[in-house]
């Protein structure tokens, strides 16, 4: 893309080659670390799937059989494969028997690596095929039915009920939607299980289980078929679950998954040390399953002010994508985010807005940036708020943003409705179509308003990375330096979850994901 900001590019490695530092130093904890969700992945990926009468997920039971005997230092696939060669049992009903009490982790004989390893051969082979299959699928897709040109209109649905969901997002696709964001029910990012099968019960939104995941997308590519269009599926791979929903999204095909590095400690108070060791894997599988990931920098500007904390959203962008590239994430698959969220009463807040916009695009200009619009200074003014949205669709075609989640008129009240779904869409289409090109023909003042304040956040980005590699990010995050909020390296949800491997940890997915 034509580089219109002028900023200095040497300024822009120094910010890389800092963030790698950063996430350098973390790098070695997390490696050598598990936490009992990375372990229940692992199961999940070697097929232990449902639930016991109490709806108790077999994973957890499985594993947490796992913790209590043996322990998880040295991994839950050893002790699933040491069941199968010594019971023949295939995982399920591995599973079934701890859970009945049959076997325990206690009397099962230890096997060698190489008897594990082929016993579980055909399980692992199984569900990297599936992956790998469901990537072929998906792009034989696009290919019969090709994406909207960018950016790509991104649409929430949250009734609660799975079966009323499909019922919105097919609506919402037929309106335009290109990207539906199936909403998690409150609070679920803080349990530490994933409910299994269909639910039709959801507070502020509809649980994220792999059976709801397959009716969405089910119905999504039906609609697809009909409209000619590929609709993108997202969900949620954040919280104490975040390896075990990668999982499903790449069992059941999502697209996208909202999986940032810092997110759940910052505004979930989840343990820094069990997001960071959680992220690395679920990335690893998103990694794989050619899913995109969205990240949540745009949050922190609804609890720090837009225009004072705005390099804090690049300089975690730039961290975020280190992250990424540690999980072997490609440019292309990180979906990093931003927000509209400067107020509207602000003289010239919209061309400040404008160079933070354009100054992310340029940065990352392989990244399908995720824009998010203004919720902050949002009111119950339903015409204000559809005012301000189509500046933010304006801001968002004319400086190429590519996942672009629409505004709603709503917003401040409620939006259980798809008539202003369909406003809002309209307002995008809108802006999309007749300004399509505006962003090629225009120049800006050298030195003027948008290039000096493209400047000043970046060098603001540079000297808070500069502060964040000489204190650790753990520091930064306690001493709230992103969304002013603080979080203690040993606080939060989650901590009795992190163990530290044994030199015997077994883990077959982990090589191969590594090395994808």
């Amino acid at each position: 893309m034509t580089q219109k900001l002028n900023i200095d590019r040497g300024i822009v490695r120094e910010c890389r080659a800092l963030a790698e530092h950063i996430t350098n130093d973390l790098m070695g904890y997390i490696r050598s670390h598990t936490t009992d969700s990375v372990e229940r992945s692992v199961v999940r990926l070697l097929g232990i799937d449902g639930a016991d009468k109490s709806g108790t997920p077999y994973p957890n039971v499985f594993v947490e059989a796992v913790s209590r005997g043996r322990g998880l230092a040295s991994g839950a696939a050893g002790f699933l494969a040491d069941v199968m060669l010594t019971t023949g049992l295939g995982p399920d009903d591995a599973a079934r028997a701890v859970a009945k009490k049959e076997i325990s982790p206690d009397t099962v004989p230890r096997s060698d690596d190489d008897g594990r390893e082929a016993v579980l051969k055909p399980l692992v082979d199984g569900a990297m095929g599936r992956i790998e299959e469901n990537r072929e699928h998906r792009e034989r897709i696009k290919r019969d039915h090709p994406l909207s040109d960018a950016p790509l209109l991104y649409v929430i649905v949250a009734t609660g009920n799975i079966h009323e969901d499909v019922v919105q997002a097919v609506s919402a696709a037929e309106m335009g939607a290109d990207c539906i964001a199936v909403i998690r029910s409150t609070a679920q990012s803080l349990l530490d299980y994933v409910p299994y099968g269909p639910t039709t019960e959801g507070f502020g939104g509809t649980y994220a289980t792999q059976e709801n995941f397959r009716i969405m997308r089910a119905a999504l590519d039906e609609t697809a078929q009909k409209i000619g269009r590929y609709v993108y599926l997202v969900n949620y791979a954040s919280g104490l679950c975040m390896p075990e929903i990668s999982v499903m999204g790449a069992f059941e095909r999502l697209d996208m998954l909202l999986n940032d590095s810092m997110y759940g400690i910052i505004f979930r108070d989840i343990n820094p040390y069990r997001t960071f060791v959680d992220q690395h894997f679920s990335r690893m599988i998103n990694a794989r399953a050619d899913i995109i990931i969205n990240t949540g920098e745009d949050n922190y500007l609804t609890t720090a002010d837009a225009f004072e904390a705005a390099h804090t959203v690049l300089a975690s962008d730039i961290i975020n994508e280190q992250f990424a590239l540690h999980s072997h994430l490609m440019p292309r698959q990180m979906g990093l985010g931003h927000a509209f969220e400067i107020d509207p009463e602000k003289e010239d807040g919209f061309l400040l807005e404008m160079a933070q916009a354009l100054l992310i695009r340029e940065i990352f200009p392989d990244a399908p940036i995720k824009y998010m619009p203004p919720t902050k200074h949002v009111t119950g003014n339903i015409f204000q708020t559809h005012l301000v949205d189509m500046l933010f669709n304006v801001c968002s075609v004319m400086t190429g943003q590519t996942i672009h989640l629409v505004g709603m008129l709503t917003e401040a009240i409620h939006t259980p409705f798809v008539g202003d779904r369909y406003l809002s869409i309209k307002g995008a289409r809108y802006a999309r179509s007749n300004l399509k090109r505006l962003g090629q023909e225009i120049q800006f003042v050298d030195d003027g308003i948008i290039q000096r304040r493209a400047r000043e956040v970046l060098k603001n980005a540079h000297d808070m990375l500069g502060e964040i590699a000489d204190i650790g990010l753990l520091s930064a995050l306690e001493r709230g330096m992103f969304a002013d909020i603080k979080r203690p390296p040993d606080g939060g949800k989650g901590k009795d979850g992190v163990v530290k491997k044994a030199p015997d940890y077994f883990n077959p997915f982990e090589t191969l994901l590594e090395e994808s």
